[in-house]
C-alpha cells in the first residue's frame, strides 16, 4: 500500500511553522515593567503622630519580571540612635501593619543603622500585589519613639 501526502497540507504546515518561528524570534520580548516608589519620612505620618523633628526619605525601584524591590534612603534629627528599621504592611495611611521585612540589621547596638541607607528584598506575588496597590510603608524606630519614630508611605512616583 503507496501512501500519499496531500502537497498542500505539508507545505501550508511547513509555512506556518517557520512563519510562527520567525515571529516568535523577532518579536519584542514584552518588557519588565520597573515601578518607582517614593516616602517622605516624618513624625507627623506616624500612628499615632509625634512631635519629633527628625525627618527622611526613601526612593524604590519595583521590577515586576523579578519581583526585587530595591531602596535608597536617608534620615536626619532623630532623637537618638535608631534602634530599628523596617517595611511595614499591609496598611493603608494612618493605619498600622507588622512588619514585611527589616532594612536595618536586627542586632542596631552591633551594626547601627547609619544614614544614607540601602538594601533589596525579593517579594513574593502578594507583597507585591500589596506593594502596588500602596499599602506598604517605611518605619524607623528610636529608643525615645519605639513604636517607629518617623514613617512614610511608599507611593508611585
Amino acid at each position: 500500500m503507496r501512501q500519499t501526502l496531500n502537497r498542500r497540507s505539508l507545505l501550508g504546515y511547513c509555512t506556518g511553522g517557520v512563519a510562527t518561528a520567525l515571529l516568535l524570534a523577532f518579536s519584542s520580548r514584552s518588557q519588565a515593567a520597573t515601578v518607582s516608589f517614593k516616602a517622605t519620612l516624618n513624625g507627623a505620618t506616624e500612628v499615632p503622630p509625634n512631635q519629633t523633628t527628625g525627618s527622611g526619605s526613601v526612593t524604590a525601584t519595583f521590577n515586576s519580571a523579578t519581583r526585587e524591590l530595591s531602596w535608597n534612603g536617608s534620615y536626619s534629627g532623630l532623637t537618638g540612635p535608631v534602634t530599628a528599621a523596617h517595611i511595614h504592611g499591609p496598611a493603608e495611611p494612618g493605619k498600622n501593619a507588622g512588619v514585611v521585612f527589616w532594612i536595618s540589621d536586627h542586632n542596631t547596638k552591633a551594626h547601627p543603622f547609619a544614614s544614607p541607607f540601602h538594601g533589596s528584598a525579593k517579594l513574593s506575588e502578594a507583597q507585591a500585589t500589596d506593594l502596588m496597590d500602596g499599602r506598604y510603608y517605611v518605619n524607623i524606630h528610636t529608643a525615645a519613639n519605639p513604636g517607629g519614630e518617623i514613617r512614610g508611605q511608599l507611593t508611585k512616583g
